[in-house]
């Protein structure tokens, strides 16, 4: 009796031994729950040093759960990792029991004396978790090298704002600044002198609003200058400002889109001999601002270079280029003057340049606000890959409404052909009566060095050289070099033999 009542028990232990997983969640909704979404090494390391931060991860379910696999999202990381008492960057068929927990432990370790290139302002990398075929992540980020973070290192994807009841603030260390979430500006100038480097830190956030209770999901690396606020950025020709974004690895250096860009809805600002690049537009002006700007450049956007709202925008010595749509952009209405100037569009769907005197308020237009429109270009180049690189668009007597489209374009080489053409629908035929004198140039003619290299000095050849006229206010152009006194170069450099 007893042997046959060992037997059936020793079954019963043998069919559990030989099938241990049959007790595992298989589920794929059964998540993961962490201690923190981000693992945060809030240490700005001023010398060779490292700092070690945990993470715990729950299975909150009354079953054992297996996680097919943990890992570091990128090889080459700087972090590394004890999973469970075990070292390494990657661990397989990790089990925690049921109502249970494991730690894993994390450490970096960072030299700031190494270029940026390899240590960049802000080191990110992310450390998945497979479990049952849905994938989980934690976000792993450390501080590569000493800077001013605006407003500090814990303000990622943050609104922050600099006020400073109308007074000035100067952004005089001699450290980098990196703006590190959502920077407004209001009731407050703030001055950036000459030789700065601004690095905005950009990407897609989520913050719940309080008051709906919401998911905003929206871009962060943004300057923002609010209605009462102003920016004054001093470069010269010797120390320059650079404002880009914060990933210089060779992959990132050039590439456009890693923040959202400078925007501006406050009059007197003002921008000289800055470089502003890699982000998704460069600057835009809204209703009742103004800029002036001048020797600078702007480019890598992913959209429109610089953008004008029924704004005011004086700019002159400035360069733009490889932008995903227009290089300058004005939408109802504005006074506009560019001097000097050269917008060069390649290898886009975009022109140029745009002008408008309207906007739509729906997808037909059949609604639209309009607002009068002044625009000056002398000496400027305006070119690119396109057979039309100039767009117009005049919203005159629509509805009740009369507005002007006033453009002016003189000494200036224009790509154009579609808009001057009368079998065209939407053409200005009329167009050189307000683009005189201008050349109309060919894709033939030599104009620069080599558009393909980014390259927009003038060819030994180019037809802008001595055909500009003279504009007794500006006697350099953007590399300083001193430009003829009777018969300067058209666009931004002067040749130079």
């Amino acid at each position: 009796m007893y042997k046959y009542f060992f037997g059936f028990l020793t079954l019963i232990f043998i069919a559990f031994a030989c099938n241990p997983d049959d007790n595992f969640i298989t589920d794929s909704g059964a998540k993961l729950e962490f201690s923190l979404d981000t693992l945060r090494f809030d240490t700005v390391f001023t010398e060779l040093g490292s700092a070690t931060r945990t993470i715990k991860v729950f299975n909150r379910n009354n079953r054992p759960v297996s996680i097919s696999r943990i890992s570091v999202q990128d090889p080459n990381t700087k972090f590394r990792f004890n999973i469970d008492g075990v070292p390494g960057n990657e661990a397989q068929d990790v089990e925690i029991a049921a109502n249970d927990s494991l730690y894993i432990f994390g450490e970096v370790t960072i030299n700031p004396d190494d270029p940026l290139s390899l240590s960049p302002y802000i080191v990110e990398d992310a450390l998945l978790f497979e479990t049952n075929g849905n994938e989980q992540v934690v976000y792993l980020e450390a501080f590569g090298q000493n800077a001013n973070y605006i407003p500090n290192r814990f303000a990622q994807n943050q609104f922050a704002l600099l006020s400073c009841d109308f007074g000035d603030e100067f952004w005089t260390d001699t450290l980098p600044y990196v703006i590190y979430g959502v920077l407004f500006i209001n009731e407050c100038t703030l001055h950036i002198p000459a030789g700065a480097e601004i690095y905005v830190h950009g990407g897609i956030a989520r913050q719940i609003d309080p008051a709906t209770d919401e998911s905003l999901i929206y871009n962060s690396g943004l300057i923002y200058v609010d209605s009462m606020g102003h920016v004054e950025i001093d470069g010269t020709l010797e120390r320059p400002v650079t404002i880009q974004g914060d990933r210089l690895e060779s992959p990132f250096a050039e590439v456009s889109g890693q923040w959202v860009g400078i925007y501006m809805r406050s009059p007197d600002n003002k921008i000289s001999h800055t470089t502003i690049k890699n982000a998704q537009f460069g600057v835009r002006v809204d209703p009742n601002a103004s800029l002036e700007i001048d020797n600078s450049q702007i480019y890598n956007m992913s959209s429109a270079g610089l953008v004008g709202v029924a704004a005011d925008i004086d700019a002159e010595n400035c360069l733009i280029y490889n932008t995903g749509s227009f290089n300058a952009q004005m939408i109802l209405g504005g006074n506009y003057s560019f001097d000097y100037c050269t917008m060069a569009s390649y290898g886009v769907d975009a022109s140029a340049v745009s002008i408008s005197n309207g906007l739509c308020l729906d997808q037909f237009c059949e609604e639209a606000l309009t607002n009068d429109l002044q625009a000056d270009f002398r000496n400027c180049i305006i070119y690119g890959s396109r057979q039309d690189e100039i767009v117009l668009e005049d919203f005159t007597r629509r509805g009740d409404n009369v507005t002007d489209l006033d453009y002016r374009f003189e000494n200036c080489i224009v790509r154009v052909q579609d808009l001057i053409d009368e079998n065209e629908p939407g053409s200005y035929p009329d167009f050189f009566d307000n683009c005189n004198p201008c050349n109309n140039a060919a894709p033939s003619d030599a104009l620069f060095v080599d558009p393909n290299d980014d390259n927009y000095f003038l060819d030994t050849l180019s037809i802008a050289e001595g055909q500009a006229q003279v504009i007794s206010t500006i006697d350099t152009d953007l590399e300083g070099n001193e430009r003829d006194a009777e018969t300067p170069d058209i666009g931004v450099y002067e040749y130079q033999e």
